[in-house]
């Protein structure tokens, strides 16, 4: 029987390591050589220098200023000091609206959690239904704290009830004054938005193909006939996928070489060695330098070469290309509305920022999507499916006597005080931890496989794919595993109308699992987080091996971003397990509040001195945030239906589905509300901030700004090196059409004559059948 006393000794446990994880950090981010590791943010904007570079020797690596260690929880407060315009201004949107989610949790659950241990706990502890009427149904002291330890028929029922009515208004007070504020702080940062290329850029594709016309043409002469006071420029798409392949490959051998020829440069009297076979395990003994060298000089000849086939083959050209307006406001228009009567070509979507595309989905012909997201749905439903065995698994740890039930030839080890202890405390949490570690990473696979065009969407996708997954097989797959080994026995000996009950009673159980969950993916995970153990010997390695000039520094402490697609999922986790254990377990909730509350200013710290955000979307992912918290709800309220139906108190149920009818409106309210504001940009919005930059700025050319911004980065370095004669906006230019049917109407045209924009003015090629 898991006691008090064994969660008292995995959360001591727990919260020792966290601490002495606290400890290493404070000391580590002290010593003067791993400052880039712990704020590498600061070094990126210039703003901090290295104090390493003076003074004696030993204080380049360590710091002696004895005093300093006296202060070592210092950063704490530090994290918290920073107003949060502050934080937009320094982080982004998105960085800030991300740890509002933290914020919620603890503005939902401070109150609940002392609501609960003064109503709840009193009314659930006094009953001794566990002790006097179900000695054959395994059972903890926590479980008494809970309501399973109310009789059938109990008046005290309705006590959960008020309850949830309390806590589901509560929680959607929050949310809807959260959804607001967000809404509102995302109006405010577009309209105070530096000037970006996505604000003025579409998306098209599903260009249909013309027989006369190369694709920039087709699109600029659709274009200039549809939206001719606002369009002003094209950069079509290209598959240079192979390419930037090559270019990887080829950056990598150059890493390589600058690791033997910086080993060279050391030791003189010995030119370095390696093996040509694999991993340089086996194989033959060449010169490192000049097998690098060698590689590089045949990379480099491929680059050039699949550079001319992209530029020359007709087929490398895809049928989409980001489109340009001279306006805000044209690029809301054009990107909002349906372009054609065809509702199947000339699709448009806003496009994302140059560094949040993702540009090898580009190239994937649009009529190929639904088949791969359906081929990625069916695999996903398999994946989740399938993972139920080693979930099953993992619960067999979850329970002491649950195990011994099933496996009684453990009991002489299982009953040792310090082993049951760590088992139950720690092991169970830890394994099905172990077990998730490669999902993240499968996950994203997966959505880059279903045709994303953008990093901020391919984390969207893959978050809720990571946030089903945890429903089905880490709540509800760890309650009904668990309570099936539990129950195994009562399972045989009673009769299948008495199972329905069982499994009602058992649900609560697993609350003594979800705490030593919380206690090792949330407690130690956060505590893990801010010592950035891996970061930090990855720095080390490329310093020492691959770091010669200051360029290079920067590369190894490269700081990495918030990672969205993993993180939000598992907070959505725990808003599940605190709403549906506020009203049946509440010993659970002191641990989700320790955990926001750590989680909060860790990663508030975080952001302000390490992750470097990729991408900024201004917090468009608060839909999903708000809709999976208006899931959860909806969880715990059916849960405590079916819990007190088990419990004979089905008269009660009609008012629990009246919350259940409640909070659907709500979420529709809230959806109608405000979730526009976050799939649209406003036509006045775009107005208003078109007007002031003209006001501001009356000879604004924006050509010069948006005709290279959508060049694909294998291409950029080579465009550098150009230079471009841009003309004015206003400055009318005639561009010939190839089609046969528009030679005695030529179009107008507010753009230069160069046939693809979007790369060299060689890259798009000419078909000699197509010459004027």
């Amino acid at each position: 029987m898991a006691t008090l006393g064994d969660i008292g000794v995995a959360a001591a446990f727990n919260l020792l390591s966290a601490f002495v994880f606290f400890i290493a950090f404070a000391v580590l981010r002290l010593q003067p050589f791993n400052d880039r590791v712990y704020f590498p943010k600061w070094y990126l904007k210039g703003l901090r220098t290295s104090p390493a570079s003076s003074g004696a020797f030993v204080k380049k690596f360590v710091n002696l200023d004895f005093r300093s260690y006296l202060k070592f929880l210092n950063w704490m407060p530090e994290a918290l000091k920073m107003p949060e315009l502050e934080l937009i201004d320094h982080a982004g949107l998105d960085s800030a609206v991300y740890l509002r989610i933290y914020l919620i949790g603890l503005k939902i659950f401070v109150p609940i959690t002392i609501v609960a241990w003064a109503v709840l706990v009193p009314v659930n502890y006094t009953n001794k239904t566990l002790e006097l009427q179900l000695k054959n149904v395994t059972s903890s002291d926590i479980d008494k704290l809970s309501i399973s330890n109310i009789a059938l028929e109990s008046d005290r029922f309705w006590t959960h009830i008020v309850m949830a009515y309390a806590f589901t208004f509560w929680t959607c007070f929050v949310l809807l004054k959260e959804y607001e504020t967000v809404a509102s702080m995302r109006l405010h940062f577009l309209a105070s938005e530096k000037r970006r290329p996505d604000q003025f850029t579409v998306l098209v594709r599903n260009v249909p193909p013309d027989p006369d016309e190369s694709v920039s043409e087709t699109v600029e002469h659709f274009f200039l006939v549809n939206h001719p006071d606002t369009y002003l420029t094209n950069q079509v798409v290209c598959n240079a996928n192979k390419l930037a392949k090559l270019v990887k490959q080829r950056k990598k051998k150059q890493n390589w070489l600058d690791y033997y020829q910086l080993k060279y440069s050391r030791n003189n009297a010995q030119r370095p060695i390696m093996k040509t076979g694999f991993l340089g395990l086996c194989g033959k003994k060449v010169d490192a330098i000049e097998h690098h060298e060698a590689e590089i000089g045949k990379l480099s000849k491929e680059v050039t070469e699949e550079r001319e086939r992209v530029k020359k083959d007709p087929k490398a050209i895809m049928p989409a290309a980001f489109v340009s307006f001279k306006s805000r406001w044209g690029a809301a228009v054009c990107a909002q509305t349906q372009q054609s009567r065809d509702p199947t070509s000339w699709l448009t979507e806003w496009a994302p920022e140059p560094c949040d595309v993702y540009w090898p989905n580009l190239p994937i012909p649009y009529v190929s999507l639904a088949i791969r997201r359906l081929i990625m749905a069916v695999a996903f439903f398999f994946l989740t499916f399938f993972f139920m065995i080693p979930i099953a698994s993992v619960q067999a740890l979850a329970s002491i006597e649950g195990l011994e039930k099933v496996a009684p030839f453990l009991k002489p080890i299982i009953d040792m005080k310090f082993i049951k202890s760590v088992i139950q405390g720690i092991l169970p949490g830890l394994a099905l931890k172990l077990f998730l570690i490669f999902l993240p990473a499968i996950l994203m696979i997966m959505a880059k496989f279903e045709g994303f065009t953008s990093k901020s969407s391919l984390e969207r996708r893959a978050a809720t794919r990571y946030y089903l997954f945890n429903l089905v097989n880490v709540f509800l797959g760890s309650i009904v595993a668990g309570s099936a080994l539990e129950q195994l026995n009562t399972f045989i000996k009673q009769s299948a109308n008495e199972i329905p009950r069982t499994i009602g009673v058992a649900v609560p159980l697993r609350a003594t699992f979800f705490i030593t969950y919380i206690m090792v993916d949330g407690w130690a995970g956060i505590a893990g987080e801010i010592l950035m153990l891996k970061p930090l010997i990855i720095y080390h390695l490329k310093n020492f091996f691959l770091v010669k000039t200051e360029k290079d520094r920067e590369e190894a402490m490269d700081p990495g971003s918030l990672g969205f697609n993993t993180g939000e999922p598992q907070i959505q986790l725990y808003f599940l397990l605190g709403l549906v254990y506020a009203a049946v377990t509440p010993a659970l909730l002191p641990f989700i509040v320790i955990f926001f509350g750590l989680a909060y200013v860790v990663f508030r710290h975080q952001i302000i001195n390490v992750y470097n955000q990729e991408y900024e979307s201004a917090a468009a992912f608060w839909p999903d945030v708000h809709g999976r918290i208006i899931i959860a709800l909806l969880i715990s309220q059916v849960a405590l239906i079916g819990l007190l139906t088990s419990k004979k108190a089905a008269q009660s149920t009609p008012f629990l589905i009246a919350l259940v009818v409640l909070t659907i409106w709500f979420y529709t309210f809230c959806k109608a509300r405000y979730e526009p504001a976050f799939v649209r940009y406003p036509l006045q919005e775009a107005m208003m901030k078109d007007t002031l930059e003209r006001a501001r700025e009356p000879n604004l050319n924006l050509k010069p700004y948006l005709q290279n911004a959508y060049i694909h980065p294998v291409f950029k370095e080579e465009d550098e090196e150009d230079e471009f004669d841009f003309k004015s906006e206003n400055e009318s230019v005639l561009v010939p059409t190839k089609r046969q049917s528009r030679r005695s109407t030529p179009a107008p045209s507010r753009i230069s004559g160069a046939s693809s924009p979007s790369l060299p003015p060689e890259v798009v090629p000419e078909h000699p059948e197509r010459a004027s």
